[in-house]
């Protein structure tokens, strides 16, 4: 009878000894490194709570995710492509159509402002006491509102200027422009200092003011000094100093002999003062 033999001794492979080399630690010394106990995650489950599965429902979730973020950037290409503005431009396009057609306008985007109490008193200042300082009555009723005041630089000359007036080569007239600060000019008879008939001149069409200035004299030193400016208020036609126009509502420094026109009056003012023999 053949003598039975015992099975032979199963080898132990590659992985089963790696697992039996797993140390104190809970970390074993071949491909299950770095991987916690359970004794750890059950420290950190009741410590921070269950831990939350990442299941099938999330992954669908942050796919539609993704695919409505990728429609929607697609439909701002297309709209870009077709009249270069993009779905913003659309929403700000209708959003100034929305404006234009309200009746009432709006401040703040869409809040509107809120309706003023009229009961309450105003305090605002309305323009009327200066409106009243700068009219000018006359004894028949008339009035004036004037157009310009005096700055506070405004000084009386001291050299004794005057405008000769010419109509072509002929001189028709000499003014004074010495005795006060300012001279109005212009076809208002009520206001003006020099009268002005011409068609094309307004009715205060311009003011020659003296305003105390400082300059520098030839050796660096600062003095004061009282110098004759133009300014034209505004007026239809303008007003030209050696034939070119000045600007407006501005003040324009004069020189001694400047020829000055007002509007298109063919009359030339010539400015000179004593000390010119």
């Amino acid at each position: 009878m053949p003598r039975s033999r015992s099975p032979p001794p199963r080898r132990r492979d590659r992985d089963d000894r790696e697992y039996s080399r797993r140390d104190d630690r809970g970390y074993s010394r071949g491909g299950d490194r770095g991987h916690p106990r359970r004794s750890d995650r059950d420290d950190e489950d009741s410590k921070y709570g269950p831990r939350r599965e990442y299941g099938e429902k999330d992954r669908e979730r942050e796919r539609e995710r993704d695919r409505d973020r990728y429609e929607r950037r697609r439909d701002d290409d297309r709209r870009r492509d077709g009249d270069g503005r993009g779905a913003e431009g659309e929403r700000r396009d209708s959003r100034r159509g929305s404006e234009r057609r309200s009746a009432s306008p709006r401040r703040d985007g869409s809040q509107s402002a809120p309706p003023e109490d009229k009961g309450k008193p105003n305090y605002k200042p309305s323009g009327l006491l200066a409106a009243e300082t700068n009219t000018v009555k006359t004894v028949d009723g008339n009035s004036t509102l004037l157009k310009y005041n005096e700055p506070p630089e405004a000084r009386k000359p001291v050299q004794g200027w005057r405008l000769y007036v010419f109509k072509g080569a002929e001189q028709v007239e000499l003014l004074h422009v010495n005795r006060q600060s300012a001279y109005l000019i212009g076809r208002d008879r009520l206001v003006a200092d020099i009268y002005i008939e011409h068609p094309s001149c307004s009715k205060q069409h311009a003011v020659i003011q003296y305003r105390h200035i400082k300059e520098k004299n030839e050796f660096g030193e600062v003095k004061g000094v009282v110098k004759p400016f133009i300014i034209d208020l505004e007026s239809t036609n303008g007003t030209q100093v050696n034939d070119e126009r000045i600007p407006e509502s501005r003040y324009y420094e004069l020189k001694l002999n400047d020829v000055i026109k007002f509007g298109t009056s063919a009359r030339e003012y010539v400015l000179l003062h004593d000390d010119v023999s």
